[in-house]
């Protein structure tokens, strides 16, 4: 049975409609004139052709499937949209990410301009990945022009893509917890309270945080219209796109400058000799390589090595981590190499994702968008375990509760990464021991194979999740 998608409610002129196969987009009568503007444009069959914007099709109300039959109903039109892989959201993105989903909006709109349209948002949520790519959702944000209009999404692009830019890049602050914390993005008033005097002199401060935040004071408790001011001031088509150029410039140039993490070199300075890192490649090739996965979640992921291997055998692989540079090195690589397989999110697995929005349910969280067919789970859990201070049984049972096969390496106390993640501990974490782990993991879990690797201090094992 279809039902509404609690992301889109929102909109009151154009609704996501959802079944476990099918995306569709209800349009009302205005919604749907919007929608023949946009169909009859030249960039708009290009931008799907090359992939900016998501394949999409008006279904005639003959071929509507049976399920979305009685929604059906109360819209002018259906809209059918190509299914990407797996949703992820703006908290999820590197810089990177959030960077070129920025620059995208930004050259649609101005493609847009051109054909007597706009966009009339500016949301980060509008925007998926296809692997490395990014692409455009949301073609109900697109409508005819009028004179004397303004670009109504000033303001949000400024809050969901600007700012958040802006304070990596100008102040290596993670945007992450910020947008996570705040799904509509940072307003004006809070960005201008986070910038020094020295920052007024950086590009793009005075302009939009500044005077965006003086003019929030100006209006935000009167009755005045600041639509109507700029009509009256002679405000028109050249303004608006002479901005969003400007604003693509000031977008473009943002560049966050850090050379390394903790963990970025880790492919390069992992404590494995080279034998014992090539059985660890064997053994992870050697159960990916055994049938054809739909969907893969590296945990952990890092730099991507074991994303890349998994991706051989599926159809799409998801590469979490918590270092931020890891996974935007990770994105660089991938963006270059124009990979479509590899979706790369900044997630912390102890903290991961929640439902966000209106009753939890606008943003879903992370276990409620899909779930994978393997899981990588390497050079991980003694990190839940001793630096989240999460217990053995609770990963291997957030791990179960995945489903599927399971890649799981446990390093033992001897370990020297262990030894250093013990060194300044105050427990001694007793139950964190090889004989522990393996009587939790075969409580949720059919063991078919493990390794030992690391001169005995590294185990390996394929896991199957009990039914």
């Amino acid at each position: 049975m279809a039902e509404y998608d609690p992301g889109s409610f929102r909109d009151p002129e154009s609704r996501i409609l959802v079944d476990q196969d099918t995306i569709c987009r209800g349009l009302s009568e205005a919604a749907l004139r919007d929608w023949e503007a946009l169909e009859a444009t030249r960039f708009f069959s290009k931008a799907m052709a090359d992939g900016r914007i998501v394949e999409t099709t008006r279904t005639p109300p003959g071929e509507i499937e049976d399920s979305f039959q009685e929604i059906a109903q109360d819209w002018a039109a259906i809209l059918e949209h190509r299914r990407v892989p797996f949703l992820s959201y703006p908290y999820e993105w590197s810089f990177g990410m959030l960077k070129d989903a920025a620059l995208l909006q930004l050259d649609l709109l101005l493609d847009a301009l051109g054909e007597d349209l706009i966009l009339k948002d500016a949301s980060a949520f509008n925007i998926q990945w296809i692997g490395s790519r990014p692409t455009f959702i949301d073609v109900g944000s697109f409508k005819s022009f009028g004179p004397g209009e303004p670009w109504e999404g000033y303001r949000q692009f400024c809050q969901m893509f600007l700012f958040p830019l802006q304070l990596q890049a100008y102040k290596g602050v993670a945007f992450q917890p910020w947008l996570r914390g705040s799904i509509d993005g940072i307003p004006p008033e809070a960005m201008s309270r986070l910038l020094s005097k020295r920052d007024l002199l950086r590009p793009g401060v005075l302009l939009h945080v500044v005077m965006q935040a003086r003019l929030q004071e100006r209006y935000g408790g009167t009755n005045r219209s600041i639509r109507e001011d700029l009509r009256k001031g002679g405000f028109n088509a050249e303004i608006v796109r002479s901005t969003v150029v400007r604003m693509r410039r000031l977008v473009a140039n943002l560049d966050w400058k850090v050379r390394r993490s903790e963990w970025s070199e880790y492919s390069k300075e992992h404590s494995y000799h080279d034998e014992d890192f090539s059985l660890k490649e064997n053994f992870v090739s050697e159960v990916a390589s055994r049938q054809r996965w739909k969907q893969v979640w590296d945990l952990g992921c890092n730099t991507g090595h074991f994303s890349r291997l998994a991706a051989r055998h599926s159809d799409c692989v998801i590469a979490m981590d918590i270092d931020h540079f890891a996974v935007e090195r990770l994105y660089r690589q991938l963006r270059a190499e124009k990979d479509e397989k590899i979706l790369p999110l900044v997630m912390n697995l102890a903290q991961p994702s929640p439902g966000l929005g209106w009753r939890g349910e606008e943003r879903r969280s992370l276990l409620s968008r899909g779930s994978p067919d393997l899981t990588l789970c390497l050079a991980l859990i003694h990190h839940l375990v001793l630096s989240a201070t999460i217990p053995i049984p609770e990963v291997l049972r957030f791990l179960a509760s995945l489903g599927g096969d399971l890649v799981i390496e446990f390093p033992t106390r001897d370990d020297p990464m262990v030894e250093k993640l013990l060194l300044h501990k105050g427990q001694k974490h007793e139950e964190y021991n090889r004989q522990n782990f393996e009587r939790h993991l075969a409580a949720s879990f059919s063991i078919e194979k493990s390794l030992r690797i690391g001169s005995g201090t590294r185990y390996l094992y394929h896991a199957t999740a009990d039914s």
